[in-house]
C-alpha cells in the first residue's frame, strides 16, 4: 500500500478505490509515539553501550546494572524526551514522506523504489533537523546515570532540558550533533520507510499474502533489520557527539577517533539492543499506522478495506 495514495495491487486483494487526498500529517508521529513507549528501555541500553569504552560490556550486563543501581524505573529515564522526539522527528519525516509520495503518484499506479528512497531521504533530512533538540535531551537523560555525580545534567524532564541547554549552551547547543543526526535520519528513513513499502509490495505480489496484520508484521520486521544495520555507524557517532557537551569534534574526526581507539567493530556497538529496540519500534509503528490509515479510509473516505 502506498502511504500517500493507499492503492494496493495484488492478485489476492481487490484494489482499493483511489484516495483523493493524502493522509493527515500527524499519523506517523502518533504511531511512533505509541511505539516509543514499548521500545524505550532498549533504546536506553543502546545509548549506554554506545557511550562506553569498555570492550566487554553487553546488553544483558548493562540491563542488569541499570536494574541493580537505578531500579526498574531507570529503564524509562528520558521517556519524556523520547516522546517529544517522536512528536517532532517522526511526525515530520512520516508526514513529509507521505506528502512527497502523494504528490508524485497522483496520476500513477505506484512509485519506483528509487523514487520512494528519494522521498524518504528528503523527508529524513527534515525530520532529523526538527527532532535534533529533543534528541540531544533524550541522549543526555538516558546517559546521565553513567556520568560522575558532579557532571550530570539532571534534567527534570524534556522541556526543562530544552530550556537549560538553550540557557547554558546557547541556541547552538540544541543543535549539537545535527550533522550526524541528519545523516542518520536520512539513512533511517530511506532504509525503513521505503524498504517497508517495498517489502510489503513484494509480499503482496507473491499472491500468498493479503493486506493484513501478517503482511504488516513481516514487512516491518525486515525493514527494521535493514535499518538497524545501515544506521549503526552514524548512530554511534551521533550518540557520542550529543552526549558530550564539551566536545568540539566533528563527525569525521569522531569517526576516525572511534576507529583508531576502539577498532571498526566499535561502530556497531549496541547493534543488538538497537535491533531489539528498533525492530519492535518499527513493527508497532507501522502496524499502528496501518490501522490509522484503515480507520481513515473507512470513516472519512468511505473506502472498504479487506483485513
Amino acid at each position: 500500500m502506498s502511504s500517500g495514495s493507499a492503492t494496493v495491487r495484488a492478485k489476492s486483494v481487490p484494489p482499493r478505490q483511489p484516495i483523493t487526498k493524502a493522509y493527515p500529517f500527524w499519523f506517523g508521529g502518533a504511531a511512533a509515539g505509541v511505539a516509543a513507549t514499548v521500545s524505550h528501555p532498549f533504546d536506553l541500553i543502546k545509548v549506554r553501550l554506545q557511550t562506553t569504552n569498555a570492550q566487554r560490556d553487553s546488553a544483558i550486563k548493562t540491563f542488569k546494572n541499570i536494574i541493580r543501581l537505578e531500579g526498574p524505573r531507570g529503564l524509562y529515564k528520558g521517556l519524556s524526551a523520547s516522546l517529544l522526539r517522536q512528536g517532532t522527528y517522526s511526525t515530520t519525516r512520516f508526514g513529509v514522506y507521505d506528502k512527497f509520495k502523494y504528490a508524485l503518484s497522483k496520476d500513477r499506479e505506484k512509485l519506483s523504489f528509487f523514487e520512494s528512497l528519494l522521498c524518504a531521504a528528503v523527508a529524513g533530512s527534515f525530520g532529523g533537523a526538527c527532532g535534533n533538540p529533543a534528541d540531544v535531551v533524550m541522549v543526555r537523560m538516558q546517559n546521565d546515570a553513567k556520568r560522575p555525580p558532579n557532571e550530570r545534567y539532571n534534567y527534570k524532564h524534556a522541556i526543562d532540558g530544552l530550556i537549560r541547554i538553550q540557557r547554558e549552551e546557547t541556541f547552538r547547543g540544541l543543535f549539537r550533533g545535527i550533522g550526524p543526526n541528519i545523516n542518520r535520519a536520512i539513512l533511517m528513513s530511506a532504509s525503513q520507510l521505503a524498504t517497508y513499502d517495498k517489502f510489503k509490495e513484494l509480499l503482496l505480489g507473491t499472491g500468498l499474502f493479503k493486506d493484513n496484520y501478517i503482511t504488516h508484521f513481516g514487512a516491518s520486521l525486515l525493514a527494521g533489520l535493514v535499518a538497524t544495520t545501515v544506521c549503526s555507524p552514524l548512530d554511534v557517532v551521533k550518540t557520542r557527539v550529543m552526549s558530550d557537551a564539551g566536545s568540539t569534534k566533528g563527525v569525521a574526526a569522531s569517526l576516525v577517533l572511534i576507529i583508531q581507539k576502539e577498532g571498526p567493530a566499535a561502530l556497531f556497538k549496541g547493534w543488538l539492543p538497537a535491533f531489539t529496540r528498533l525492530t519492535p519500534h518499527t513493527i508497532v509503528t507501522f502496524m499502528v499506522l496501518e490501522q490509522f490509515r484503515n480507520v481513515y479510509d473507512h470513516i472519512i473516505l468511505g473506502v472498504k478495506t479487506i483485513h
